[in-house]
């Protein structure tokens, strides 16, 4: 299952209520989360830690002028094309906002 993240602070039930092994696109004001040192980064950690994929949208990454660089250990800049990869690849979409 793909996961669209865009809530600016991320919910506790996140952790939850994704699977193991799903990917997660974090877009808007939720590219934050995944900024090394936010008080979200437990959250993600823990969704990595339970292997979940999880992606940044780079667009969203520039606007708010986070680096590559800066991200949580594991989170991956994701461009357009390859959201549209995870797209075809998990047919079933769940868009929390």
């Amino acid at each position: 299952m793909l996961h669209l993240i865009a809530e600016s602070t991320l919910s506790s039930a996140l952790p939850e209520r994704i699977a193991g092994g799903d990917d997660v696109v974090l877009q808007a004001g939720a590219v934050w989360a995944a900024y090394a040192g936010h008080r979200d980064n437990a959250k993600l950690s823990g969704l990595l830690a339970k292997g979940c994929r999880v992606y940044a949208l780079s667009d969203m990454l520039s606007m708010s002028g986070i680096e590559y660089g800066q991200l949580l250990t594991g989170v991956l800049p994701v461009d357009y094309a390859g959201l549209v990869e995870l797209t075809v690849k998990n047919p079933v979409i769940h868009t929390w906002c």
